[in-house]
């Protein structure tokens, strides 16, 4: 079975926003991290909640403090 796809519009539903949110920021840093180790590439990402919070990763040691937890 194939899905259709999804319409990007924004999500009403503040719950079902968040749990999207959450997962898809999941997803992210997971990409980021297997391009930086299949690849050998040196990745950073930054990723803002809607309320603000920080996430971030970073591959490599020229950014040290992107790993330290907030």
């Amino acid at each position: 079975m194939v899905r259709g796809k999804t319409q990007m519009k924004r999500i009403e539903n503040a719950t079902s926003r968040q749990v999207t949110f959450s997962k898809r920021r999941n997803g992210l840093l997971k990409k980021a991290f297997e391009l930086s180790v299949l690849c050998d590439a040196e990745v950073a990402l930054v990723v803002f909640s809607p309320r603000g919070r920080l996430y971030e990763f970073a591959s490599a040691t020229r950014y040290p403090h992107a790993n330290a937890k907030s």
